[in-house]
């Protein structure tokens, strides 16, 4: 199961850095474009480091286990 939890590990990292640096193509997606008209841009931001740090969580889980 630690191949399972480094890629949850890298998925989180990826999360992590889109989250931070929003490049122009993956931040006007129609989906995130939702989210921010949901949540507001700080709201999907605070969202996306929810997301990884779930992830990142479950990696460390898996690698450990």
């Amino acid at each position: 199961m630690s191949v399972w939890g480094i890629l949850a590990v890298l998925y989180a990292a990826a999360v992590v850095i889109i989250a931070v640096t929003k490049p122009e193509k993956i931040w006007n997606m129609k989906k995130i474009e939702l989210f921010k008209k949901v949540l507001g841009d700080r709201g999907t931001e605070i969202f996306f480091y929810f997301i990884a740090l779930i992830f990142l969580v479950l990696g460390i889980w898996l690698i450990v286990k």
